[in-house]
């Protein structure tokens, strides 16, 4: 079995696949620091209460924006789980060619997610992560990343207006009734769900008009990714396990399978 880490800066995404098959997802918070015992144990615990053998695990893949748990989290799972993981890092095939000015400076989940999007769905293909940051990353007909735009996530955005905003509460993000807003909560989700909705629509037209993709797909991941997707149709398709099924495309790719 193959167990797949997709390190976030909020939260690490772990998925254990058997095969091409997804046996459960599994989600612990990336900000708590821990030792590598802890991650250890943390992950057989979780795999044992999903009813999977941690005997089974025969390999790992890591992507990971967060290089301060690296050393901790490696070193959990080659003493515990017996696994050396592989690290998606420059040099590892992916079978996307990134063709940015900066290739290095691209993210491994950005390079995850459009290898997901790029083998389950072709190319030209627009990749939308709504995560801490709301990512947009497009994708041609021969695989090659072009580009890359970033913007603040939703949970992002409202953390600075009710941490920066003496007066304004820290609340649930979610679509109000109503944008027509009347009392201070559903103002502020008014403004962070339809202003996302906004932006979101917008730099998809954008992208299409200036790469001429008119054919392109558009594919959404991420945890809020699903409400946004639900309210416009410029998104084709939310796919909630895309990182997941990149890191395995990367893996198979790299072990030559």
């Amino acid at each position: 079995m193959l167990l797949a880490l997709d390190v976030g800066n909020t939260n690490i995404t772990i998925g254990v696949f058997d095969g091409e098959k997804l046996l459960c997802t599994l989600r612990i918070t990336t900000k708590l620091p821990r030792t590598s015992d802890e991650y250890g144990i943390l992950l057989k615990n979780l795999m044992r209460d999903n009813d999977i053998d941690p005997a089974h695990i025969d390999a790992a893949i890591i992507s990971s924006v967060v290089p301060a748990i690296m050393y901790s989290l490696h070193n959990g799972l080659y003493k515990y789980l017996h696994v050396d993981p592989l690290i998606v890092e420059p040099g590892v095939k992916t079978g996307i060619r990134v063709v940015t000015e900066h290739p290095a400076q691209i993210g491994a989940d950005r390079i995850v997610d459009a290898v997901g999007a790029y083998v389950k769905y072709g190319g030209p293909v627009l990749v939308l992560d709504f995560g801490t940051a709301t990512t947009y990353d497009l994708v041609d007909e021969k695989g090659q990343f072009l580009s890359g735009i970033t913007a603040p996530g939703i949970r992002t955005a409202g953390r600075a207006l009710w941490q920066d905003a003496a007066k304004l509460p820290e609340i649930e993000i979610k679509k109000p009734k109503s944008i027509l807003a009347k009392e201070t909560i559903s103002s502020m989700q008014a403004g962070l769900v339809y202003g996302q909705i906004g932006q979101t629509e917008y730099i998809i037209d954008k992208v299409r008009e200036e790469s001429g993709f008119d054919n392109m797909k558009v594919v959404a991941t991420g945890g809020l990714g699903a409400m946004i997707a639900a309210e416009t149709d410029k998104i084709d398709i939310y796919d909630a396990n895309l990182t997941l099924d990149g890191m395995r495309f990367i893996y198979e790719k790299q072990k030559g399978k």
